[in-house]
């Protein structure tokens, strides 16, 4: 019988994360040991951002270093994930057959939102990986829809792991990169609501956060890197049980908090 996957939500952080793990790292290779390897893994990145859904075929997958001005050794990291047409082609048939439009890209590598909390994950790039972007036009419905496609997947050996940051303000993180500073309230105020909302049950509300959630706006002046986790909410399919198997804050602004949805027992 073939294992029914949870879904993942991680943190990928600065790109320093992938020199500096840290205890949000920790985490995630804890979690990651708690599961059988996979038959191929789907990665979803806020770096891929695309019109409509595109899923990555190549058989080899390029590192990609789509960052400036962080230390050399940064650059030097790689991690030699191969693809899996076969595996891209099933992700393909379940987009399409959710009514999604869809797109293969047979050149597409790993952003540093994929391959950095990959490697600490699976650091032997033994399982198949396949990137799908986002459409961070089509905002937090188009992302879970998204994710909903891919829920079939997940009892097909399928793991779906989405990176993000629960938090991402940029010019904060500049101006505490520089000088230093205190975490702003709206990172812990919005952090709290997700997780309360979660634990609820109530996605209507999360869908609807920007409207609802207090500091949303500030903790997420685009939403671009909470879409990933609309996907893995999605992708967990109905009656799915949230755990945050890690809460914690980098850089003073940048929340590094991970989900596991899951499946509810019996589906």
């Amino acid at each position: 019988m073939t294992t029914h996957f949870p879904t993942l939500f991680v943190p990928h952080g600065a790109p320093t994360f992938a020199l500096q793990p840290g205890a949000a790292g920790a985490a995630l290779v804890r979690r990651a040991a708690t599961l059988p390897l996979p038959r191929a893994i789907i990665v979803v990145s806020p770096h891929w951002d695309t019109a409509i859904p595109t899923v990555g075929t190549a058989r080899r997958l390029e590192t990609i270093h789509d960052f400036y001005g962080f230390p050399p050794e940064l650059y030097a990291l790689r991690y030699p994930a191969s693809g899996c047409p076969e595996a891209a082609g099933e992700v393909l048939a379940a987009l399409t057959a959710a009514g999604l439009p869809v797109e293969e890209d047979a050149r597409r590598g790993l952003d540093h939102g994929a391959w950095v909390p990959l490697r600490m994950m699976f650091p032997n790039a033994d399982v198949p990986v396949v990137p799908l972007s986002i459409q961070s036009r089509g905002g937090v419905d188009q992302a879970f829809r998204l994710g909903q496609a891919l829920a079939p997947l997940t009892a097909r050996g399928f793991l779906v792991i989405a990176s993000g940051n629960v938090t991402h303000n940029l010019r904060d993180f500049q101006r505490a990169h520089a000088s230093g500073g205190q975490t702003p309230a709206y990172v812990r105020d919005f952090t709290g609501w997700l997780a309360a909302r979660l634990a609820a049950g109530d996605i209507a509300a999360l869908l609807d956060y920007r409207r609802q959630a207090p500091g949303a706006v500030e903790a997420l002046p685009s939403d671009e890197h909470l879409l990933p986790f609309f996907v893995a909410l999605g992708a967990a399919g109905e009656g799915a049980e949230p755990e945050r198997f890690h809460a914690g804050i980098d850089d003073y602004v940048i929340a590094m908090d991970a989900y596991a949805f899951l499946p509810k027992q019996g589906g």
